[in-house]
């Protein structure tokens, strides 16, 4: 029962099917040297950084190609988890892209960029075929320049920035990444992902004056000061936004969920716990409506008014809950209800152990 309901209080995200085709040894010869289509193989392993870092790149060129599915293939192989496949094509390091041509089953080892823009005149130059690019949506990122870099900096918040170079192959590699950063906290007002063009006349003295030496460079400017703290962790979409949960005191999930400490305040779970093991309802709802009046945070007074709801009805909890579950899956809400309805959701997974006691008294 507690499993359950947890589980029905978190909001489930849905991702649109990949392009990139999976590949295990029970597959591979069918789809890559069977097929007769040429394919572009990736060898990766789940915990190599390098791979995290290409994985959205490789997944945007995969759609890029999606229209000519029955002419080329974009394919990966987990090769920690299938060895035999990397062994068998002399894999040694991670990520290593190869190249089979649909004719034969020795492939040619890809050596070029990582980014989208090499990968694609690569298959391009082997298939003749021409990448198709989706219609951008318009980008989250804030491009600064020497006027803005002022006015945005030192002000109420916390700011991420890339200093790039139009010419850079890591800087095109970590592109849509820094995209994809800016749409997982586009509804957190306090919280901007920005980028400076180093090279850029309107910009340079931006770059001179922060000594970026090399590229990407990526600071971050903690709100209300102008002195940067210098990113030194791992590209990947993953890294950076629990890097900017950590500093920003977010709680922002891959994608732009939250996650289940969001809208939780650890002062009142206290009282939450108080309750659960056993304590009387009606002293702790005084006590938690005296905590809470010293709390500036929204959220809580959803905790006072779940001890009232309470008091009226024991079965309450569990009522909200599947009310607020059945509303995000039913989806459709402006992304600030979105987060709305799942702090509520996780304040009142807080109570679950209650629930599940009364219901073995029952």
């Amino acid at each position: 029962m507690r499993f359950g309901l947890i589980a029905s209080l978190a909001l489930a995200g849905t991702s649109a099917a990949s392009a990139v085709i999976d590949l295990i040894p029970k597959n591979f010869d069918d789809i890559v040297l069977k097929s007769g289509k040429p394919t572009l193989v990736e060898f990766f392993a789940p915990w190599c950084g390098h791979c995290k870092t290409l994985a959205p790149v490789y997944e945007e060129l995969a759609s890029s190609f999606e229209f000519a599915k029955d002419k080329v293939t974009i394919a990966k192989v987990d090769a920690d988890a299938n060895k035999e496949l990397g062994r068998r094509f002399g894999v040694q390091g991670f990520p290593t892209l190869k190249w089979f041509d649909g004719k034969s089953d020795t492939p040619s080892d890809y050596n070029s960029g990582r980014d989208l823009e090499s990968l694609s005149a690569f298959i391009s130059e082997k298939t003749g075929l021409k990448q198709k690019k989706k219609a951008a949506a318009p980008s989250n990122v804030e491009m600064l320049n020497d006027q803005t870099f002022k006015t945005e900096i030192g002000g109420d918040k916390d700011v991420i920035v890339a200093f790039t170079a139009p010419w850079c192959g890591h800087c095109k590699t970590l592109a849509p990444i820094w995209e994809k950063l800016a749409n997982t906290f586009s509804n957190e007002p306090n919280v901007l992902i920005a980028k400076v063009d180093a090279e850029a006349e309107n910009a340079k003295a931006t770059a001179q004056k922060q000594g970026i030496k090399g590229y990407p460079t990526i600071k971050f400017f903690p709100k209300g000061s102008t002195e940067p703290v210098t990113y030194e962790g791992g590209r990947s979409e993953d890294a950076l936004v629990k890097y900017i949960n950590e500093k920003a005191s977010t709680h922002r999930t891959v994608g732009g969920g939250l996650d289940i400490t969001a809208g939780t305040i650890a002062a009142l779970d206290s009282f939450v716990s108080k309750y659960t093991s056993g304590g009387a309802l009606e002293t702790v709802q005084k006590e938690i409506l005296a905590a809470s009046e010293s709390i500036k945070d929204t959220y809580a007074q959803y905790y006072v008014k779940v001890f009232d709801k309470l008091a009226q009805n024991p079965g309450y909890v569990e009522k909200e809950s599947k009310r607020l579950n059945s509303l995000l899956k039913k989806g459709g809400l402006a992304p600030e209800k979105v987060d709305d309805l799942t702090k509520r959701s996780n304040i009142l997974s807080k109570f679950v152990a209650k629930v599940q006691s009364v219901k073995e008294e029952l």
